[in-house]
């Protein structure tokens, strides 16, 4: 079914000089669909097993939701070094074999009757660190595939692969759930990592310099001073560090919100996420043009208010059909501003980081902006619980349009009008360095 799956799109003809005439990737782009398709169904059956199956509370969603962003916190840093001292695509091919094993354990704990929220916290755990170790080395690997100056318009297609997956999966997800019931869904996940694992197996990329000799310690802190020292980066991770406070607190609540506010069933829910997908494409059709025009810093800023707007409307919403549109409307919001944000984030960073530092780059600017995740996600939880669900929601996209205000008076955002080059701060900060790096 793979092979003529691939069949199939080699005879699609991309426009002469787009991305995915090259068949390297083609193959990525396409591991990355089909990845993402399964993610769909991770990312509805975990929080619905939890809220409907094992009745949780909304603290113990927050819990789950911070057991995710922990791995950020504990693994980030040092697998940052790790990653400039190896292979990356391994990691990468590795990372989606070992998340099917992840997801498939929820159906047969289930199956065994050991299922319980203990289970799914460290199933959460497991997913998290798959995300900071593979998913780093995912990010590297563009790089290595992708000429810098087009990685705007490769993170923008990966983008689109993973929307389209937003489209189809949540209402295959939901009909699994229905059909099975959630934790059997997580079946579907399993093969088709298990697929995308293997469409990748064999690829050539080009690796950039490693060395294995440098110590550790130093080797860290080298990544850590670089980020630090670099105005871009440091101030998109503060950026985006504080948004990941307010998504991931929105996050917790939105599935309560749905289930338990709004009286929408598992099938329901399902159908409402093609909306995310759907906010999704749009951004990722029409992200590049609109960099291009007012800029990639503005428009990470634009993602941010949208995103906002989102979170405000179902604070609000009212029970019955307006409150079903409000939660579908939401999720179309934060479809279309999370890609404005994380498409030009994603190119921002790598374009001005050296290819030596590419691996502590990722995982240091990953660790800054998770971490706040999991204060985020229990204050979430805390806040659902004690004070109302639609409250928490308010918050975020208070706190989000704040922030919004704050970045728009940077000028190191405002004034951008393009995509840099690694300019001369990064080359300076890499000269300083350079006892550090030693033969990288």
């Amino acid at each position: 079914m793979m092979l003529a799956l691939r069949q199939r799109l080699a005879r699609i003809r991309p426009p002469p000089g787009d991305l995915l005439r090259d068949p390297v990737y083609r193959r990525l782009w396409l591991s990355i669909l089909i990845s993402a398709l399964g993610s769909q169904i991770t990312l509805l059956a975990v929080p619905l097993t939890a809220a409907v199956l094992l009745d949780a509370t909304p603290t113990q969603m927050g819990l789950l939701t911070a057991m995710e962003t922990v791995p950020f916190g504990l693994f980030a840093l040092p697998a940052g070094v790790w990653l400039d001292r190896v292979r990356k695509l391994p990691v990468y091919v590795g990372g989606e074999l070992l998340m099917a094993v992840v997801v498939g354990s929820v159906p047969l704990a289930w199956q065994l009757g050991w299922l319980s929220m203990p289970w799914l916290y460290i199933v959460a755990f497991c997913i998290g660190t798959v995300y900071t170790v593979a998913g780093s080395a995912a990010q590297i690997v563009l790089t290595q595939i992708v000429a810098r100056d087009r990685l705007v318009e490769a993170h923008a297609k990966n983008s689109l692969a993973s929307s389209a997956a937003e489209v189809t999966g949540p209402g295959v997800a939901g009909a699994l759930i229905k059909l099975t019931g959630a934790p059997l869904a997580l079946l579907a996940d399993l093969f088709l990592l298990v697929g995308s694992a293997a469409i990748l197996r064999g690829v050539r990329v080009q690796e950039g310099p490693r060395d294995a000799r440098r110590p550790f310690w130093p080797a860290m802190r080298a990544g850590i001073t670089f980020v630090a020292g670099h105005r871009l980066l440091l101030t998109m991770a503060l950026i985006v560090g504080t948004f990941t406070i307010c998504y991931q607190a929105a996050l917790v609540v939105q599935i309560l919100v749905a289930t338990r506010l709004l009286g929408l069933s598992e099938h329901q829910v399902g159908l409402s996420y093609i909306a995310l997908g759907l906010g999704t494409i749009v951004a990722s059709s029409v992200g590049h043009g609109v960099a291009a025009r007012i800029g990639p810093g503005r428009t990470l800023v634009l993602g941010i208010v949208i995103c906002a707007a989102g979170w405000l409307l179902l604070a609000v919403a009212p029970p019955g059909p307006l409150g079903i549109f409000a939660f579908a409307t939401m999720l179309a919001c934060f479809g279309f501003g999370a890609a404005l944000i994380f498409i030009n984030y994603l190119a921002l960073r790598q374009a001005v980081t050296p290819t030596p530092l590419l691996g502590r780059m990722t995982t240091t600017m990953r660790w800054l902006g998770m971490l706040p995740g999991i204060p985020g996600a229990l204050i979430g939880g805390w806040i659902g619980e004690h004070v109302g669900l639609q409250a928490t929601l308010g918050l975020s996209g208070t706190l989000a349009l704040l922030l919004a205000v704050v970045a728009m008076r940077l000028p190191i955002l405002r004034e951008m009008r393009r995509l840099p080059d690694i300019d001369r701060e990064g080359s300076g900060l890499v000269g300083s360095l350079a006892p550090t790096l030693g033969a990288e």
